[in-house]
């Protein structure tokens, strides 16, 4: 069982109504903020075609199904307020936090590994 480093009470609605995105664990169970944030073309209706990760994730622990799950787009703004300015931007945009600012800059989208 996952321990969640926000408990449902603390979640407010904050981007509500973009559907579902993929997180991993760096984010939810360990607090970490928002570091990539990637939209794919989304798959189905509800899908946000977001992917946010903290941006230290090994490919190892990408490759672990139990470090990441699907919520709504609204619990990881809870997570990362800076993120929401970002959550319009078309498929095939990604965003990444700069080392020396700390802020999410647009970086180039690339297409995932088939």
């Amino acid at each position: 069982m996952k321990k969640f480093a926000l408990s449902a009470n603390q979640i407010k609605p904050l981007a509500e109504g973009l559907g579902g995105c993929i997180a991993t664990d760096r984010i939810t169970v360990d607090g970490a903020p928002v570091g990539y944030m990637v939209r794919e073309p989304a798959d189905h209706l509800d899908d946000s075609g977001w992917c946010f990760m903290a941006g230290d994730e090994s490919q190892d622990y990408m490759d672990e199904p139990a470090h990441h799950a699907i919520y709504d787009v609204n619990t990881i703004a809870n997570y990362s307020p800076d993120i929401i300015p970002f959550l319009n931007a078309p498929p095939c945009s990604a965003f990444a936090r700069d080392p020396d600012t700390g802020k999410l800059v647009e970086v180039p989208y690339e297409e995932p590994l088939e």
